[in-house]
């Protein structure tokens, strides 16, 4: 009985211990809601000037304006996700674009897939950019019509134009595909516009008059249902970070060598450092001034 009672104070006195250790953790190591989820929660931009804080994947949207869910020239999909906010360039551009496109032979304008949450920040799911208002994805698929219903607007896809893994453009690749992307990255708002690399050497093959515009067209993994056009920080907007500029060059032997790559890879690295698992942003990590954009009515 003696030796059972010790025991049984001395699992007491542990346990007693480890709580106290637990109440006694800095606040710093408490748990912090993750970043996504606040700003995941925001239905509507913030009531404030106009402004992109931080960079493309780190940052936030202040005055984040509404892209209209159906407009003359575009259609806004996937509309549950409310990610068809942007900064009001991003919301120009669109409208700007659309038109152009809606001048191409069997177009009726765009798709326009997710720019933003109306306040920025980190997304609930999917993309690790997109943060700013000013990244835009274009579906590839040929908007022939403008009165798609909301449920039908989420349960279409749009078309891939890949083949080998994103070494070539299939048969769906249209010569319209090439004037769309060529008005898409002539416009000097545009930084880059990323699409999977066979795309790019089909382009590079193909064009024939200025391949100044082809320098903004960079060749990423994916993107083969839409294109992604990232959009230059405006003008005097010192708190918005862009990226840095594209290599000098059309980019065609770069975009070529993705293409070998995919059909010859090369053999894995035995001594690579596995991936590390990413860190969810919180709050403290983006912009002080997110936090206001949180805040704000």
């Amino acid at each position: 009985m003696g030796q059972r009672s010790v025991s049984s104070t001395s699992r007491c006195q542990k346990i007693i211990t480890a709580l106290f250790a637990l109440i006694l953790l800095p606040v710093s190591l408490s748990a912090e809601p993750e970043a996504r989820q606040l700003f995941g929660k925001k239905k509507n931009g913030s009531s404030q000037a106009s402004y992109a804080h931080g960079g493309y994947a780190k940052g936030c949207l202040a005055g984040g304006v509404e892209l209209a869910q159906t407009g003359p020239t575009w259609q806004a999909m996937r509309l549950s996700r409310n990610r068809n906010w942007g900064h009001p360039i991003a919301i120009d551009y669109i409208k700007d674009l659309s038109r152009k496109a809606a001048q191409l032979k069997g177009w009726n304008g765009l798709y326009i897939g997710d720019i933003s949450q109306p306040r920025g920040g980190p997304m609930l799911t999917g993309h690790r950019s997109h943060q700013i208002g000013l990244d835009i994805d274009i579906w590839l698929r040929r908007a022939e019509a403008l009165t798609l219903s909301r449920k039908t607007r989420e349960e279409i896809s749009s078309t891939s134009l890949r083949r080998a893994k994103g070494a070539y453009v299939n048969d769906k690749w249209t010569k319209e595909h090439h004037r769309l992307l060529k008005a898409a990255a002539s416009d000097p708002r545009v930084a880059r516009i990323f699409i999977f690399p066979g795309a790019k050497v089909k382009m590079c093959q193909d064009e024939k008059g200025d391949r100044a515009w082809l320098r903004k067209i960079r060749p990423w993994w994916g993107h083969h249902y839409h294109f992604h056009v990232r959009l230059k920080c405006p003008s005097g907007m010192s708190g918005c970070k862009d990226q840095a500029p594209p290599p000098a060059g059309d980019g065609c032997k770069e975009a070529q060598g993705w293409v070998d790559r995919i059909l010859n890879p090369p053999p894995p690295d035995p001594n690579a450092p596995k991936p590390k698992k990413r860190r969810e942003y919180v709050l403290a990590d983006l912009p002080q001034q997110c936090s206001k954009v949180l805040t704000s009515r």
